[in-house]
């Protein structure tokens, strides 16, 4: 069973930067599209960022040119780079992954909490 475990957030100002890490079990990471998700308070999850299986990204519009999504498949790793943090990114993100209709986690990991102050 694919466990994914995120971890790196924490308490940070605006304008401060952090990088979150998510480590993944199983096998055949590496052919599925990861995406790093958030989830504010009274707000449905939301998808924040995604690198494919071939290395190609793609990012929300709120969060273009601030975050940075890579993976490392040897470690079966994928990473958000955050930068240039506001208020608004406050959440808990989490991770998981897609091969067509399939979750690459059949179970969401805990998560962990970015908060920005202002």
């Amino acid at each position: 069973q694919v466990q994914l475990v995120e971890s790196g957030g924490g308490l940070v100002q605006a304008g401060g930067s952090l990088r979150l890490s998510c480590a993944a079990s199983g096998s055949r990471f590496s052919i599925y599209d990861m995406g790093w998700y958030r989830q504010a308070p009274g707000k449905q999850r939301e998808l924040v960022a995604v690198v494919t299986s071939g290395g190609s990204t793609n990012y929300a519009d709120s969060v273009k040119g601030r975050f940075t999504i890579s993976r490392d498949n040897a470690k079966n790793t994928v990473y958000l780079q955050m930068n240039s943090l506001k208020p608004e990114d406050t959440a808990v993100y989490y991770c998981n992954g897609r091969y067509g209709t399939a979750w690459y986690g059949r179970y969401w990991g805990q998560g962990t909490q970015v908060t920005v102050s202002s």
